[in-house]
């Protein structure tokens, strides 16, 4: 599919624009804040047990990358509930996360082929709001999973992005005398990217912290090294940093032992990938807040199957999310999402 990126501006407007007078009315989605939501452990209490679902159902779904394990891992969660209500799945994704367009195409394809709702995580907040309006124009149901938000959309299902922030930071707050912390941002424009640094850098200056540096680095591992061994060249007194997700967490700690200051500086990322956990119990990254996501995408298909069921869901699904350290990292590291159920449950 052969889009400009002017053309892709405009259609993202004009949608924007649609959006305002169609999308039900609804205001800009800020999912940390929507009023209208509720904890995903909620769900049976309050929507009884899950749907009997008609023959034949299928159900698209749109990732950001295939590149990135926690897409992956949020693809195997949408599988097992699939697999479990005999659903048809089809999950797909751009070829990295800075393929705006491809990813684009990839959901308009989907619209295309007669799915009957559709999971989409998009790269950022506006790239894929074309797709949505036209979905929503067909009649197709949209859910709007982790972690870019399109403004306009009915439903999210997703952790509290903030939260993520603010949970390292109160770490650092609780577990040592203070200094000089930096922050490595996701790309630029997406939702997930902005609240968790904020998140961290409110709580942190709050409590006392000097937030040196708070630097993009796109989601890139490579990025993130370059920008850590820059600050660290720029603070050498520098105690800690927090990364957006887990695989720029991995670029900063090669940066951190390239310079020596493994013992000085604690590094934590987000997202709760597999190499994360290993560089805990290993001994280096510090921690991650894992944001569970197989048992998101189990939650997801679940509500978008409860949306086909007619239900009347609240706009926001929130999913759960833990800090993870050297100290209770064997309590969450399973692959039993029933196990994983019940430890987060009992929090």
């Amino acid at each position: 599919m052969n889009i400009s990126i002017k053309t892709l501006l405009a259609a993202s407007t004009l949608a924007l624009t649609v959006g305002a007078a169609n999308a039900q009315d609804l205001s800009p989605l800020n999912s940390d804040s929507e009023p209208d939501r509720m904890d995903w452990s909620e769900l049976e209490t309050k929507f009884g047990a899950f749907p009997e679902v008609p023959e034949g159902t299928r159900v698209g779904g749109v990732s950001k990358t295939l590149t990135n394990e926690y897409w992956r891992s949020l693809g195997e969660g949408y599988a097992n509930t699939a697999e479990a209500n005999s659903v048809e799945f089809v999950y797909q994704a751009a070829a990295n996360e800075g393929d705006q367009l491809g990813q684009l195409s990839i959901a308009e394809t989907l619209i295309t082929q007669g799915f009957n709702a559709l999971l989409l995580s998009p790269q950022t907040d506006a790239n894929l709001l074309p797709a949505y309006e036209t979905a929503v124009a067909q009649g197709v149901p949209v859910l709007n999973v982790n972690d870019a938000v399109i403004p306009s959309v009915a439903n999210y299902v997703g952790n509290v992005q903030k939260d993520n922030g603010v949970r390292v930071a109160q770490w650092f707050l609780d577990n040592t005398d203070g200094g000089k912390v930096a922050v490595i941002e996701g790309q630029p424009g997406v939702f997930a990217a902005g609240q968790r640094t904020a998140g961290f850098t409110e709580t942190a200056e709050a409590g006392g912290l000097e937030v040196v540096a708070s630097v993009p680095a796109n989601w890139s591992r490579e990025l993130a090294f370059n920008a850590a061994s820059t600050i660290l060249q720029q603070h050498p007194d520098l105690i800690g940093f927090y990364a957006n997700n887990d695989g720029m967490a991995l670029g900063v700690m090669e940066a951190v032992k390239a310079a020596g200051l493994q013992d000085q500086v604690a590094v934590f990322g987000t997202d709760g990938i597999s190499d994360a956990y290993d560089s805990i119990r290993a001994g280096d990254l510090t921690g991650t807040v894992d944001s569970f996501p197989v048992l998101t995408g189990e939650i997801a298909l679940e509500v978008v199957l409860r949306m086909l069921d007619g239900q009347d869901l609240p706009r926001v699904v929130a999913t759960p999310q833990a800090l993870i350290t050297a100290d209770n990292v064997d309590q969450y590291a399973t692959s039993d999402m029933g196990a994983l159920r019940e430890v987060l449950l009992a929090q």
